[in-house]
């Protein structure tokens, strides 16, 4: 009974093996063993794409944890302290994209708070980089490096990728060098895993450990298709799934990062919820699919273009629409003033909207405005763009300075103000008003992450 499953499993497996070696001779030229046969390789087509990856090492300077009381920067003043500091190493990995520009594409978690950055070349050289921009939420970087004797990836399209495509990781894992690993396409569009704002992974079991960061995922024709970005790994080392940032999400921001500096996303100005079967029964719509809109904000870009509320939006700029994420990721990479086309269904039928959406109408303010309780705030609403738009009311904590008074009471950067003096507030005039109740204090009830507690300044 066992020799029979086995060689079932092997007959069953040969079609497999085979697609495979075909797959591994298209893509390079075969080596041959003793005997003269031709045996299927990877060297020449690493040959071609490993010089436009590059080790990243980088050099921050990271305040060191003190006792409180020396935190007070009217002590240290006082005292004439220096801020102490320590320098912070890490290493990374990067992509050449842009030969003539000496453009890099890497992770922001890579450089984004790097003082110092060098970037290694496969044939040794060690040069000095520029960050160009970076997009935290999204996790994407660009840096710059001199433009001589460069060799870049061409970029693919990563729409076209489908699971079980073969793929190689290209990177720095553990500061040991240039390494390659390979694997296959395991999932796309992987979201809600919290590891960035915006989501839209490529899963793969190609290897990426640590170091691998801002390194390259390249399909079997040496074109870049993503740009490895973080793992599952329960133990610390790699355990077959990894993520990357696709190839087109990643040149759209670049292309923004590259022209301002910076990300200018734009808004639609809607509140939606992912379609499931019980919602399609409730609206009598034949499909399963897609984002339901809750509410449209008067006047915004959707109001603008006459979505309505009940409408269905199913594509987005010719790209399938299956949940909020995927709308929410497609609006992500697009800057504000983007002309938009959406496919929507409204009452059983299809219909094209094209509008324009807005710049963000986030409207910034600092604490200390409203009291100086509330020095080193800085505060806005919850945007579109947040996971949190639409779920959650309150003000959203952008900044805290280190070592202000609201820092050693225990806010940070990314907590949701949903009360004062335990009185709701959703803006600026609200918490102004709120504040106003009581001169000797203010009580804030905080949300972070899944937990809600009270600060008391």
């Amino acid at each position: 009974m066992i020799k029979v499953k086995q060689t079932a499993l092997k007959w069953a497996l040969a079609p497999l093996l085979g697609i495979m070696l075909v797959s591994l001779a298209q893509a390079a030229l075969p080596a041959q063993d003793g005997q003269g046969n031709a045996l299927p390789t990877l060297a020449p087509l690493l040959k071609r794409v490993t010089p436009a990856v590059v080790n990243i090492s980088t050099l921050s300077h990271v305040a060191e944890r003190d006792n409180p009381l020396l935190q007070d920067p009217f002590f240290r003043h006082f005292f004439g302290l220096p801020e102490r500091q320590r320098r912070a190493q890490s290493l990374g990995s990067g992509v050449i994209v842009d030969a003539e520009n000496g453009y890099v594409l890497t992770n922001n978690h890579v450089v984004g708070k790097a003082g110092e950055i060098s970037v290694q070349l496969l044939d040794g050289r060690i040069l000095e980089a520029e960050l160009v921009g970076a997009d935290p939420k999204a996790d994407v970087a660009v840096i710059q490096i001199p433009a001589e004797g460069l060799s870049a990836l061409p970029m693919a399209d990563s729409d076209g990728l489908e699971v079980g495509d073969f793929v190689v990781a290209i990177g720095n894992p553990f500061g040991l060098g240039q390494t390659v690993t390979s694997g296959i396409v395991s999932a796309l569009g992987r979201s809600g895993l919290g590891i960035e704002g915006y989501e839209d992974f490529i899963q793969t079991d190609a290897s990426i450990n640590p170091g691998n960061s801002g390194g390259a995922l390249v399909n079997l024709r040496g074109e870049l298709v993503g740009i490895n970005t973080a793992i599952v790994a329960p133990g610390g080392g790699n355990v077959g799934i990894g993520f990357a940032i696709p190839s087109n999400m990643a040149r759209a921001l670049m292309e923004q990062l590259v022209a301002f500096g910076e990300i200018r996303r734009g808004r639609l100005g809607v509140s939606g919820q992912t379609l499931n079967t019980a919602l399609a029964k409730a609206f009598d719509l034949d499909i399963s699919k897609g984002v339901l809109i809750s509410s449209v904000e008067p006047g915004a870009a959707a109001d603008r273009a006459g979505l309505q509320v009940g409408d269905v939006v199913v594509g987005i700029n010719e790209r399938q629409v299956d949940d909020t994420a995927d709308l929410r990721n497609a609006l992500g990479v697009l800057r504000a003033g983007s002309e938009v086309e959406l496919k929507v269904i409204r009452g059983g039928r299809q219909h094209i909207i094209s509008t324009k959406i807005d710049a963000p109408a986030q409207q910034l303010f600092e604490g200390r405005q409203l009291s100086q309780r509330l020095e080193g705030l800085v505060l806005g609403d919850i945007t579109e763009e947040s996971p949190l738009y639409g779920k959650v009311d309150g003000l959203l904590v952008l900044e805290v300075t280190p070592g202000s008074y609201t820092w050693r009471a225990g806010l940070r950067k990314g907590d949701i103000i949903i009360s004062v003096n335990r009185q709701v507030v959703t803006g600026r005039a609200e918490m102004e008003q709120a504040v106003k109740r009581s001169q000797s204090s203010v009580l804030l009830n905080i949300r972070r992450g899944n937990r809600a507690l009270f600060v008391l300044l």
